[in-house]
């Protein structure tokens, strides 16, 4: 049975210290403090939670996330409180679009120079394929 890491400084240096009301009691050998593991639950990889958070301060909102990277819109939620994710205030009201693309479609996609004109762009990964995220840019009057 593989021991939890410290919640406190996320060490996996962890030893077996009683139980407290029926539950499981863990010491860190490293920092000292002392947890008792809730419940395990299904645990969503650190990749998928950066992704979100990504995506969350990028302008998505937490439906779109959840449509896009097939994670539950609540578990966005409690990821945005837990880690005390703000959006910077933004003057301009701009929608991104997506598109899922493989290597060969990215890079034909920049290829074509006429892509990237009046148009920002970000590329994150997303498994084995590519998602890029673009905006008109607002026109300057």
């Amino acid at each position: 049975m593989e021991l939890p890491h410290c919640p406190q400084c996320d060490s996996n240096n962890i030893s077996r210290n009683g139980i407290v009301k029926e539950k499981q009691r863990y010491k860190c050998k490293d920092c000292g403090y002392n947890f008792t593991v809730e419940k395990l639950g299904k645990s969503i990889e650190t990749y998928f939670v950066i992704k979100a958070l990504q995506l969350y301060l990028e302008g998505f909102s937490f439906r779109e996330i959840e449509r896009l990277l097939g994670i539950s819109h609540v578990s966005v939620m409690n990821w945005v409180r837990k880690y005390n994710i703000t959006i910077p205030n933004r003057k301009n009201t701009y929608k991104p679009t997506t598109s899922i693309l493989t290597y060969a479609e990215l890079t034909e996609f920049y290829a074509n120079r006429e892509n990237l004109h009046g148009i920002g762009v970000t590329v994150t990964e997303v498994g084995d394929k590519f998602m890029l995220i673009k905006w008109k840019r607002a026109k300057m009057h």
